[in-house]
Order: structure tokens, then sequence, then C-alpha cells
């Protein structure tokens, strides 16, 4: 007996580093450089990976090569080893230009580095976020000029996002500047689960300047203002108390009282700066400040049904989605009158429509007939939408639903309508089957394998019965399973990944709540049990619609 104790202990012992190996294999990623939250302390000492997450969901018909190739946008630390440079890199590396900017560029060993980073390994990312800076820069500088603030900082978003206006960080913040929720909030900007007006481009530019001027204010010099727009300001101020420093140099070399991220963040910043003073002579393309889109900014009315006004106006909903990133959903809110900005050629059609009361509503909305056994809680859980949208949306304050009675759902910002006679069009055009007398859609479903639904919904019939001897059908080669698996999975490409890193003191509930989704599609996304447990330092996969 005590043999097999002895073989069992020693097992166990071999047995255990494996097991642990594996876990850390399972949690840890290579190359970390964790977003420091905003307004928040960091929470590690890695270096910051800026922003891991750019939207793809854009129609083919309005984006460019460039466009359709964006990846994660993830940023490494320079390399330590020494970049050949050119002699005129070297030249504009230690020479001024007759352009005047308001920020000395202090020079470091850190922002040569970043430098010779961006103008050698990262040259092409760097060029297509020069390129898509056109589209917004005019508009900051217009603000910035306005706010009385350095003409330097209209670059910041070049650290922040690449200038992506759907770039979120590891951390939730979000948008061309980076804002955390609350510090959005903070500075007026509106997050919940119908609405993320970080991701508006032109209210957040709002925003950022409202917070850089309040933090220049507090530390009187504007590259502790940097540090502390990536840092916090607390964080800061608790700095310098601590060190005994009065500006920022000094206290970077301090090792106790900074994270690395911080630290790097001025200089990269300034490398930038030096870059955007020789674009010519470094070989980019110039600037060009024409690029200013030529839309319109339109009221609309709390509820407005987005997807259909859109329609209205003859955009698709991936363009017009382009041009309003900050609406999370296919209705705005339904509390609150909100913005949408429109081509300018097309003003005049969304006002007809907006005006016009016989316009069609409900394009952006899905309609449920209530069965008998249906709850608030389980038409919540089936769509994806919090009980209180479900009732404020419907006009409801009981919890009683009738069997037989409809009700409004409203779609996804990533759900795109499709409606009955365009999916007849495009059956008829794939059409590989005929009816023939006699035929039924069991017939055929039995025939070629696939389900009855699988049928229905391919040639968007409006019934199983109404079948006629030499009607055209598509019948796809999937089963509904199949064709059900293949919609979430596009569900999935739509939405937009976030790689959340675990901090002390967090739930799946306010990490659902943080991101606007569910607690189930947490566990899913990431194959957590039901009662699963996470630690700090856990990193968990988020679809962010």
């Amino acid at each position: 007996m005590r043999f097999y104790v002895l073989l069992a202990t020693i097992f166990l012992f071999a047995c255990a580093p494996l097991k642990s190996t594996v876990q850390r294999k399972r949690i840890i990623k290579p190359a970390a450089i964790t977003r420091q939250a905003k307004g928040q302390a960091e929470t590690e000492d890695t270096l910051p990976q800026e922003f891991v997450l750019s939207d793809e969901d854009f129609s083919s018909d309005v984006d460019d090569l460039e466009e359709k190739a964006l990846g994660p946008e993830v940023e490494h630390e320079p390399a330590t080893e020494q970049v050949q440079l050119t002699p005129e890199e070297e030249k504009v590396l230690q020479t001024k230009t007759e352009i005047q900017f308001d920020l000395d560029v202090y020079e470091t060993k850190e922002m040569q580095l970043y430098f010779k980073y961006f103008t050698h390994e990262y040259r092409e990312k760097f060029a297509l976020w020069l390129k898509r800076g056109q589209e917004f820069l005019p508009f900051i500088k217009e603000v910035f000029t306005s706010e009385g603030l350095p003409q330097d900082l209209i670059f910041l978003p070049f650290t922040e996002s690449g200038f992506n206006a759907w770039a979120y960080s590891r951390a939730g913040a979000a948008g061309l500047w980076q804002f955390m929720p609350s510090t959005g909030r903070k500075y007026g900007l509106k997050v919940d689960w119908w609405i993320d007006e970080r991701r508006d481009p032109y209210l957040s530019t709002y925003a950022a300047a409202r917070y850089l001027k309040k933090l220049y204010n507090d530390f009187g010099d504007w590259y502790l203002a940097l540090a502390a727009y990536n840092a916090g300001e607390g964080k800061i101020a608790w700095a310098l108390r601590r060190s005994g420093c009065d500006n920022f140099f000094d206290l970077a070399k301090k090792r106790r009282y900074l994270k690395r991220e911080t630290k790097h963040y001025v200089p990269k910043f300034l490398a930038i700066l030096k870059i955007v003073q020789n674009l010519k002579k470094l070989g980019f393309e110039p600037i060009d400040w024409n690029k200013r889109p030529d839309i319109e900014k339109l009221k609309i009315k709390g509820g407005t049904d987005l997807l259909a006004l859109a329609g209205a106006i003859d955009i698709n909903w991936k363009t017009f989605r382009k041009l309003n990133p900050a609406f999370r959903r296919q209705v705005s809110p339904p509390d609150k009158e909100c913005f949408v900005y429109i081509p300018k050629e097309k003003l005049e059609l969304a006002r007809a429509y907006l005006d016009n009361p016989q316009s069609r509503p409900f394009a952006g909305y899905k309609r449920y007939k209530i069965r008998r056994g249906d709850s608030w809680w389980y038409i919540s859980r089936r769509f994806g939408v919090p009980i209180g949208v479900l009732k404020k949306v419907n006009n409801k304050t009981s919890n009683l639903l009738r069997p037989g009675s409809w009700i409004m759902i409203p779609a996804r910002g990533t759900d795109v309508a499709v409606y009955p006679d365009r999916v007849r069009a495009l059956a008829r055009k794939r059409a590989n089957y005929i009816v023939q007398r006699g035929d039924t859609l069991w017939d055929i479903s039995r025939r070629f394998g696939v389900s009855i639904m699988t049928i229905v919904r391919a040639n968007g019939l409006v019934s199983a019965r109404r079948l006629r001897p030499g009607q055209k059908l598509y019948i796809p080669d999937a089963s509904y399973k199949q064709t059900q698996l293949a919609r979430q999975q596009a569900k999935t490409v739509y939405a937009r990944l976030v790689e959340y890193r675990v901090r002390r003191g967090d739930t799946l509930w306010d990490i659902a709540r943080k991101f606007a989704v569910r607690t189930s599609d947490l566990l899913k996304w990431n194959g957590l049990p039901r009662r699963g447990i996470i630690r700090p330092g856990d990193r968990l996969k988020i679809y962010v619609p």
C-alpha cells in the first residue's frame, strides 16, 4: 500500500510543472505592449502596444486598396540596434527647418530610436497614417487654432491611434484620441449601448482640445501635459511630488516613478514631429490639406432609423457607418437628439426623408412575434439586447407579454438587413433548380440534403407552401445548421476584436458592461465554463459591436 502511495506522489510532482507551463502558455502573449488607461494608473511594467484593433467593416466601393488591407495596428518597441541612416536622414535629424513649431524637439536616445523606426521598419504604416490623417487634420487644426493650442498637437493622433477612428486599446480606450469611457464622459462624450462618441472624430476632437488645455493649466508645461494625457494627471502629479523633479525629462530618468510606456510616449511624439517637419526630405508624400471630406452635419430625433435613412439617401449601410462610426446600432439612441454626417450632395434627400411622415421606418429594427413561454429575459438573451432597451424601444413598463403580439428589436450596427425582394432577385440570378409539377419544399430539401428553412431563407419565400411549376430556386449546398454557423461567423468578422487584459478587481460582469456585450458571449468567445474564473493578467477576446 505504501508503495502505491509513494508512486502516486511521485507522479503528481512530476506532472505539476507541466500543468503550470501549459497554463502560462495559454495566457501569456509575446511582445506585450499594453495600452495604459488615460486618467488611471497602469497595472504592469511592460512596453506599450498602442492599438490592437482597426475596423475593416467598410464596403468595397468606398475603400481603396490600402484600407482593405488594414489589419490590427500593433506597435512594437523600436529595436535597440543602430539602424543605418542615409546622409539626408542624418541631416534631418540634426537640423531644424524653417517651419515654426511650438514645441522644441528635445533630442533623446529614445526619440532617435523612434525616428529610425518610423522612417525604416514602420515606414509603410506611417505613410498610411499620413494618408488617413489628411481626412481629419484640417478640422483638427481649425479646432486647436480656435482653442489657442499649439499647432504641434494636431499630430497627436499619430501617437494615439494612427488616425483610426475605430481603434480600441487593450484597456478599453477608443477613437482617434483614445479616450477611456470615464474620461470621455467627463468631457461630454456619450458612451453606452447605443452610441460611443469617442469614435466620433469631430466630437472627440473638441473633447481632446478641452482635456489638453486642462492638463497644461495643471502643469504649466507641455511635456508634462503630454505625459499626463498618457498616464493620467494624478499619476504625473504624484510622480513630481515624490521625485522632487520639475520637468518631464528629469522625471523620465528616474526608474521608480513612470512606467516605460509613459517614458517613451513623449519621445515618440517628438520623433513624429521631426518626421512631419521634413516629409519631403525623408521621401514621404506631403500632407494634402485640401482632402477634408465634403460632408454636412444633420440633427436627427431620438430613435431615428439609421438604416432606412441610409437607404433613403441612396448610400449603403457600410458607407453610412464609415461616415458615422459613433453609432453602435442601426437606430439612434431613443432618448436624445443626435447628429449624423451626410455627404453634402445628399443633404436635401436626407432632410426630405426626415420631414416626410410617410417615409418607411423600422428598417433598422427586427419585428418579433411573441410566442407562448417568451419572457423579456429570454428575448434579451436571444437577440443580445438589454431588457431595459427592449422596454424603452417598445414603450413598455410591464413584465407581461401577450402571445401573438409583436415587438420591435433594434438591430446591431453589424447586422445588415436584407429585404425579401432583394433576396428573391439574387436567388433568381443564382437559380440552380426549376420547380416541377408536384414538387414540395420537403421533397426538394430531401433530394438536395438541405433543410426547408435554408431553402426558404435563400429564396426569400414568404410561405413554404406556395410553389408553382417553372419557378426558379437557388439551392445552397449547406445545411441550415451550417448556414447559421456561417451567419454567426460573419457577425464575428464584422465586429471589432479587442484583446483585454484582466485587471485586479475585474469581474466578467464589469468587463461585459464596459464593452456593451453579454457575459454569456464573453464565456463563449473565451471557452470559459458558466462559472468561469478570471485572474489578473488573463487575456480575454472581446468582439465589440
